[in-house]
C-alpha cells in the first residue's frame, strides 16, 4: 500500500472510530447498524466498517483501545509513585482517576464516557470490555492493591460491591459528560474534584459494615 493510500485508511479508520462513539453513546449499541456508522461517516461504501474493523464487537474494541492507551498510562505512573502504599485511598485513586483525567483531557463534547456507560447495559459486549480491561497489568496490580487493603466480607457481598463500583464509576461519569455537554448543571464543578467524590464514595462503600443476613 502507498504512503497516500496507508494515510487515506488511517484518516477513514479515525473517522469511523470516532463517529462509531459518538452515535453508540447516543443511541446504544444495538440501535446502530455498521451501515449506519459508514452513512454518517460520509462515506460512498456501506461496508466501511466492516472492511475495517470487522463486526460490531471488533469496532467496539477498537474504540476502547483508542482511548486505553492514555487511561494506561496515567494508571502505571500513578502505581509508580504509590507503590507499596497502606492507604486505601492511593488505591482507589488509581483505580478512579487514570479514567477520570482521561476524559477530562477530551474537552467537551466528548462521547466516551456515555458510550462506556452504554456497553455496560449490554452483557456480551460488557463481558468483552471487561475482560480487556481486566487484562492490563497495571488493572490487575490496582486491584490487588485494593483487596489486600480490604476487610474480608463474604464472597457475595464482595461481587455485589464490585458491581456497585463499576456502576458507581461507569454512570456518575457518563452523567457529567452528559450534563456538560447540555449545559447543565453538574454536582461538582470539575473533573478533579469528581475523581475526589469518587474516591470518597468508594473507600466508604468497600469499608462500609455488613449487615448480618438471614
Amino acid at each position: 500500500m502507498s504512503s497516500g493510500k496507508s494515510d487515506r485508511s488511517s484518516e477513514t479508520r479515525e473517522l469511523l472510530l470516532v463517529t462509531a462513539e459518538r452515535l453508540f453513546a447516543e443511541h446504544g449499541v444495538e440501535a446502530v447498524s455498521n451501515r449506519q456508522v459508514s452513512e454518517a461517516a460520509g462515506q460512498s461504501n456501506n461496508f466501511a466498517v466492516g472492511y475495517h474493523f470487522g463486526t460490531k464487537e471488533d469496532l467496539v474494541l477498537a474504540i476502547v483501545r483508542r482511548h486505553y492507551e492514555s487511561i494506561e498510562r496515567r494508571r502505571i505512573e500513578m502505581l509508580a509513585e504509590i507503590k507499596g502504599s497502606p492507604d486505601l485511598r492511593d488505591w482507589m485513586s488509581c483505580l478512579v482517576r487514570p479514567n477520570v483525567e482521561h476524559l477530562a483531557s477530551l474537552g467537551s463534547p466528548s462521547w466516551y464516557a456515555r458510550f462506556i456507560a452504554q456497553i455496560m447495559t449490554h452483557p456480551s459486549l460488557r463481558k468483552l470490555v471487561s475482560n480487556e480491561a481486566a487484562s492490563s497489568r497495571s488493572m490487575q496490580e490496582t486491584i490487588e492493591g485494593v483487596f489486600r487493603l480490604l476487610p474480608r466480607v463474604p464472597e457475595d457481598v464482595r461481587l455485589e460491591r464490585g458491581d456497585m463500583s463499576r456502576l458507581l464509576i461507569v454512570h456518575m461519569c457518563a452523567e457529567r459528560e452528559r450534563a456538560l455537554h447540555a449545559g447543565t448543571a453538574t454536582p461538582r464543578s470539575t473533573w478533579e474534584s469528581t475523581a475526589a467524590g469518587l474516591v470518597d464514595a468508594l473507600v466508604g462503600l468497600w469499608l462500609a459494615p455488613v449487615t448480618a443476613r438471614r
